[in-house]
């Protein structure tokens, strides 16, 4: 399978994989790449427990991107949290909910196969 190789089509494939991935398991994709002044947020879904606030990072699936970039999930470090939670807190600005908050990261490995790994709760406010 072809994905190209610019970060934004790798990027663009990896969204396109995560949302179908959720979808299968019952999730209603609420917004894509929501903006703030302070970042973005790939996907807001929600299932009927929970509004989720997801990052997918994406890597073609190759032993020379680890090594050279780490696991995707990785990226996710105390920095791109905050701007994930200051966007998330603009969003239920404009669409207020009563339902649980929760920020997960969706890793997607494109490669002959597509592999997502979904972890659940990745981080807290």
């Amino acid at each position: 399978m072809l994905f190209g190789n610019s970060t934004k089509a790798i990027g663009a494939a990896g969204e396109k994989a995560a949302a179908k991935f959720l979808k299968k398991r019952g999730y209603k994709i609420v917004k894509k790449n929501f903006l703030s002044a302070h970042g973005e947020i790939d996907i807001i879904a929600e299932n009927h427990e929970f509004l989720v606030f997801i990052e997918v990072k994406s890597r073609k699936d190759s032993d020379e991107n680890f090594k050279n970039y780490g696991f995707p999930a990785e990226a996710v470090d105390k920095n791109k949290q905050k701007h994930i939670i200051y966007t998330a807190r603009c969003f239920l600005q404009r669409y207020p909910t009563d339902k649980a908050m929760r920020f997960d990261v969706i890793e997607v490995y494109l490669g002959e196969k597509i592999k997502v790994n979904h972890i659940e709760d990745a981080f807290c406010l």
